[in-house]
């Protein structure tokens, strides 16, 4: 029971920074998605899909790699490994970045802005000088100081955000000699200054981590590299694969979409802006692994490891199905998140709500793999869903536009789950409840279902959100009922079923 509650303490003080933080970055969506054109916007979503691709290269599994053999290697000597082996590669791999700068601005479908493509480089390299820091404190146990830097930089990032494009603009529109032109270019894209804003962040990062940057000394042990690169090497792939899966879309949207340019940024735009509102259910499934890939090494060689999985896996699906509904069943309120010009692609948020759920379930039964030494069966994995991305967009975006994309995420992560699960039961059984889960996910579809009935018949907003909310209690309801022993156990619940 306690490891339990150790897990989820731990995830709320990651979800207090990473969905705190997060957050407070999304409450850019409405400002940015009203400021930018569709097109800049779309602009912005192909810088934001290429940067996650080579962050991946850049760290090449080192963070769960450090994870894992800080549970039976000298964590001193781990940490400066780790440390010197990422801070030379960063410096090499920027070199090279900035040589290939113009071939990367073409991939990226950004030919013309190469300014764009120079910050981006920096914000990669930068932050993965920082992944380190980060990593040490989530194995230290330190989410209080994780969750104060990491919303510190965001405030920091958005203060920057709304003085270069409101207040600097503003001001040379009352005085065309402010002081303001000092710093700031009214005929350079906004999206530059969404960047430096984004760099400044990263920079501020790196500060308020110098103690645990520098903590590390110049003792590399190499045959501890080398054990740890054969570990880390199928996670590099697991992860291009997993880019690929989740920002690649954006990209081949930008590629394979009919028209002429613009509207193929517009597409972009729309799809980017429309992702955002999955942002509940991704920024659970981002805090809960900052907490659980830490806890479930802890917990490998326990009595009762294996049943703590499952209870774990039951509390997450819980908990993630309640998010589903929340933000489905209220897509009237939901939707004032983004502009309204960029309402037309609202009906891909259920599907990647249910996308993320699955990413989600995926996270929690990759434990398999990552104990048993077996990261090539990740890469594996991973790779067949980006084979689906891949196959899915390329031979649907040019009929069916983002709608590919949101079903190409459906069907990748929905794979990747089933297949995962039913690898990970022959090689590491764990005794899951899935049948109870799979009637979870099943009940809140047919519910949101139910919710689409009601207002196709009755279109008024007020009843769309008053169905919506019974539903959702009905839900609530049912889970407390059939799940009540297990509440039970719960101290701050027990006492309430």
């Amino acid at each position: 029971m306690s490891s339990v509650k150790q897990l989820a303490g731990q995830t709320i003080w990651y979800g207090v920074s990473s969905i705190g933080a997060r957050f407070i970055t999304y409450l850019l969506t409405p400002y940015l998605t009203d400021v930018l054109t569709k097109a800049d916007y779309g602009k912005m979503g192909l810088v934001y899909a290429a940067i996650p691709l080579l962050n991946v290269l850049f760290t090449y599994g080192m963070e769960t790699t450090y994870f894992r053999f800080a549970q039976q290697e000298n964590r001193r000597v781990l940490y400066n490994t780790v440390s010197i082996s990422l801070l030379i590669s960063t410096f090499f791999f920027t070199g090279i970045l900035w040589l290939f700068r113009h071939e990367l601005a073409v991939f990226a479908g950004l030919p013309d802005y190469p300014e764009l493509i120079k910050i981006s480089i920096f914000i990669i390299a930068l932050d993965t000088l920082t992944r380190m820091p980060l990593s040490k404190l989530r194995q230290e146990g330190r989410p209080v100081r994780f969750a104060v830097v990491n919303v510190a930089v965001v405030l920091v990032n958005i203060g920057l955000t709304f003085f270069f494009l409101t207040y600097c603009r503003k001001a040379l529109a009352t005085d065309a000699n402010s002081w303001v032109r000092l710093i700031y270019n009214p005929h350079l894209n906004p999206i530059v200054y969404v960047l430096i804003a984004n760099l400044a962040q990263s920079v501020c990062m790196l500060l308020l981590l110098w103690k645990e940057f520098t903590s590390f000394e110049w003792k590399f042990d190499l045959s501890l590299w080398r054990t740890m690169m054969v570990y880390s090497m199928p996670l590099i792939v697991a992860g291009l694969g997993g880019m690929i899966n989740e920002t690649f879309d954006r990209l081949m949207l930008k590629w394979l979409v009919p028209g002429s340019n613009t509207y193929k940024e517009v597409q972009v735009g729309v799809y980017n802006a429309c992702y955002k509102l999955s942002i509940l259910i991704t920024l659970f499934v981002q805090a809960f692994r900052m907490g659980a890939e830490p806890f479930f090494f802890k917990q490998a060689g326990t009595q009762n490891q294996r049943y703590t999985y499952a209870r774990v896996m039951k509390f997450f699906v819980i908990t993630i199905t309640v998010m589903f509904l929340v933000v489905s069943l209220f897509l009237v309120i939901w939707r004032y998140f983004i502009a309204s010009k960029h309402w037309e692609g609202l009906r891909v948020v259920p599907i990647l709500l249910l996308a993320n759920m699955f990413l989600g379930i995926y996270y929690n039964l990759s434990i398999w793999y990552k104990l048993g030494h077996k990261t090539g069966a990740g890469a594996t994995i991973t790779l067949i869903g980006a084979a689906i991305t891949l196959l899915v967009n390329g031979l649907f975006i040019p009929s069916y536009g983002y709608m590919a994309c949101a079903w190409a995420t459906f069907f990748c992560y929905g794979s990747m789950m089933v297949i995962s699960y039913v690898w990970g039961q022959k090689r590491y059984p764990v005794p899951y409840a899935w049948k109870k889960l799979l009637a979870y996910i099943v009940i809140v579809v047919l519910l949101y279902f139910v919710h689409r009935a009601i207002n196709y018949f009755v279109t008024n907003d007020i009843l769309s959100i008053v169905s919506g909310g019974l539903l959702l209690g009905a839900y609530m309801m049912f889970i407390l009922r059939v799940e009540r022993n297990e509440f039970r156990k719960l101290p701050v619940i027990g006492k309430y079923v």
